[in-house]
C-alpha cells in the first residue's frame, strides 16, 4: 500500500467491518476527532478492501445478537502496558530528514499524534551506532571518558527527529541500547584480556566497568540536555550474538558483576530513574546452554536485581512461551519485547501473508504472555532497505519503507499495521485484563482497560469465514458486530454502564 502523505490512512470512513468493496479513492484529510467516540472501531483485512480503516457506526445494545459472545472481565488486571513503536535507528532517523519537512510532519503526525493518529508511544535508539547507522561510532572513541560526546548523527538526525515526535506525543517513551562498548574498553576474553579494537565481538574488559557505567550516565544526561527525557535502557543488544556488525558479548555473569558493581550503584548515586532492563536477545538464548534463563540468572543475586526493572527479548530464535516461564520464575519482574524484524527472507512485504500473524505473535500473543508492548525494528528504511553498515543486515524492511527517489512514497508493511491496531485498542498506561466466552484456533484476542476508563478489545480473525460476535464488558451492555473472514478488529469504547 503506498501513499504520499498523511491522510492516506486516516480517512474516517462510516462503513463498519463488512465485505463490501470499493473502488480505491483519495481520501480527504479527517478533521480532528474525540480521542474515543462512545465506540471505536478500526479495522484491517489481508487483501487490504479494509486498511486501518476507521468507523463509529456501531451502538450499543441491551442484548446479544449472536451466541458468539466476547465478555471483557473489568475486575481482572495483568500488566500495564507500556506501549508500542519502533526503533529510530540512524538510518530511519536519516530517512526521515530527507523528506520535506511538511511530508514528514504529517507522517510523525499519522504514527505517534494520539488524537489525530495511530498513537504508537514507545521507540528505541541505540546507544552509539547500530548496524543501522551512519558510520560505526561510539560516544567515547577516543580513549578516556572525559573524551565522551554525542556525534552528528545524534544531533543532525536522531535528536531532531524525536523532537518532533515529543512535540506530537509529549508522552513518548524512549529505550536507548548499545551495539558495542567503546573499542578501548574491550578485551579478547576475561582470562588473556588482550585488546580487542574491533566493532565486532569482544568482551568488556573489567577494568573499565566504572567508566562504562560513566558511559550510560553521561549519555543519558546528554540527551536529557537536549529536551530528550530517557525512559528505559537495555545494557547491550543481543548480549550473546558475538558477529553483528557492532558487538559485544556479555554472559549473564558479567552483566551481573556489571550491574551491581557499576551501573546500578552509578544510577542511584546520580538520582537516575531511567528504567534497566537485562538481556535484550532471543527465547532461545541462542541455544548456548550456560545462558539458559539468563535474565533469571541474574535476579538470583538480590543486590543486582534490585537495581533491574526486568529483562527485554526478540523472537530470532525460539518461542514467545519462554516469557512465561520467566514471568513463572520471577514474576514481580517487567518483561518488555524490543525488536523483530521483516525482510525478503520472510516475504515481508506480502501483507496478505503477514498483517494477521504480525498482529497474533508480535501482538496479541505477546502482552497476552506478560510483555508491556512490543518495539519492532526500523520505523522507516529506504527502497534500497538501507543505509546500513557493511557487516549488518541488507535484507531488511521497515515498519515503512520510504521511496529513494523521492523521499516521499511511502510503502506501510505489515509491522505498522500491527503497531497500529495495538495502539488503538491498549493505550499506553493501560492494563491487561481477562476476556472469556468464545475460543478457536483461527482467533486471537487480546482485552484491556485504558487509564480513561475505555475498554480495548482486539480482534483477530484469520479463519476464511465471517465470525458474528457480541462483546460485552460485564455491563448490561453489548457491542453486536460482524468481523469479515482474515480481518482485524481494533475496538476501544466508553461504556455508559460505567460513567
Amino acid at each position: 500500500m503506498k501513499a504520499n502523505l498523511f491522510p492516506l490512512l486516516l480517512t474516517i470512513l462510516c462503513c463498519g467491518c463488512n465485505n463490501e468493496k470499493r473502488e480505491p479513492s483519495t481520501p480527504e484529510p479527517p478533521e480532528p476527532v474525540l480521542v474515543v467516540p462512545p465506540i471505536y472501531r478500526m479495522c484491517t483485512s489481508s487483501d487490504q478492501s479494509k486498511s486501518l480503516t476507521r468507523d463509529t457506526s456501531l451502538t450499543f445494545s441491551d442484548r446479544a445478537e449472536y451466541n458468539k459472545i466476547v465478555t471483557v472481565d473489568r475486575s481482572s488486571a495483568f500488566q500495564p502496558i507500556d506501549g508500542f513503536g519502533a526503533a529510530v535507528t540512524g538510518s530511519s532517523a536519516y530517512n526521515l530528514m530527507q523528506m520535506a519537512p511538511e511530508d514528514r510532519a504529517a507522517f510523525l503526525k499519522q504514527t505517534f499524534s494520539v488524537e489525530q493518529g495511530y498513537g504508537l508511544n514507545y521507540v528505541r535508539i541505540s546507544i552509539g551506532c547500530s548496524d543501522f547507522s551512519l558510520s560505526e561510532y561510539t560516544c567515547c572513541d577516543t580513549p578516556g571518558i572525559e573524551n565522551f560526546s554525542l556525534t552528528s548523527e545524534e544531533y543532525d538526525y536522531v535528536i531532531p527527529v524525536l523532537k518532533e515526535i515529543l512535540a506530537i506525543n509529549p508522552d513518548l517513551k524512549i529505550m536507548g541500547s548499545p551495539w558495542t562498548c567503546p573499542r578501548w574498553m574491550k578485551v579478547n576474553n576475561l582470562t588473556d584480556r588482550q585488546p580487542h579494537i574491533s566493532w565486532t565481538g569482544g568482551q568488556l574488559n573489567p577494568d573499565y566497568y566504572q567508566d562504562y557505567a560513566e558511559y550510560f550516565v553521561k549519555w543519558i544526561r546528554a540527551f536529557e540536555a537536549e529536551g530528550v527525557r530517557i525512559h528505559s535502557i537495555t545494557l547491550q543488544n543481543e548480549t550473546l550474538n558475538r558477529g553483528n556488525s557492532a558487538s559485544l558479548y556479555m554472559g549473564w555473569e558479567e552483566q551481573r558483576d556489571f550491574i551491581k558493581t557499576a551501573i546500578g550503584p552509578a544510577f542511584q548515586r546520580e538520582g537516575i530513574k531511567v528504567k534497566i532492563y537485562a538481556f535484550d536477545h532471543n527465547f532461545n538464548y541462542d541455544g548456548i546452554q550456560s545462558q539458559k534463563k539468563y535474565p533469571v540468572n541474574i535476579y538470583a543475586d538480590p543486590e543486582a536485581a534490585s537495581y533491574l526493572a526486568g529483562a527485554a527479548y526478540h523472537d530470532y530464535g525460539g518461542t514467545s512461551d519462554e516469557l512465561l516461564a520467566v514471568h513463572e520464575a520471577a514474576p514481580d519482574k517487567e518483561l518488555i519485547f524490543t525488536e523483530t524484524s521483516i525482510g525478503t527472507w520472510n516475504d515481508g512485504h506480502n501483507l496478505q501473508t503477514k498483517v494477521l500473524g504480525n498482529i497474533r505473535n508480535l501482538g496479541i500473543d505477546l502482552v497476552n504472555k506478560w510483555s508491556r508492548g512490543t518495539i519492532v525494528w526500523n520505523l522507516m528504511l529506504d527502497s534500497e532497505r538501507g543505509p546500513n553498515r557493511p557487516g549488518g543486515c541488507k535484507t531488511c524492511y521497515g515498519a515503512v519503507d520510504i521511496d529513494k527517489s523521492d523521499y516521499k512514497t511511502i510503502n506501510y508493511n505489515s509491522h505498522y499495521f500491527m503497531l497500529a491496531h495495538m495502539s488503538a485498542s491498549a493505550r499506553a498506561g493501560a492494563v491487561r485484563v481477562a476476556n472469556s466466552g468464545y475460543d478457536s484456533q483461527f482467533v486471537s484476542v487480546g482485552s484491556f482497560i485504558n487509564e480513561d476508563g475505555t475498554t480495548g478489545l482486539i480482534f483477530n480473525n484469520e479463519s476464511y469465514l465471517d465470525i458474528q460476535i457480541s462483546i460485552t464488558d460485564d455491563s448490561v451492555n453489548y457491542i453486536n458486530c460482524e468481523v469479515p473472514a482474515r480481518t482485524v478488529m481494533s475496538l476501544r469504547w466508553t461504556d455508559p454502564y460505567y460513567e
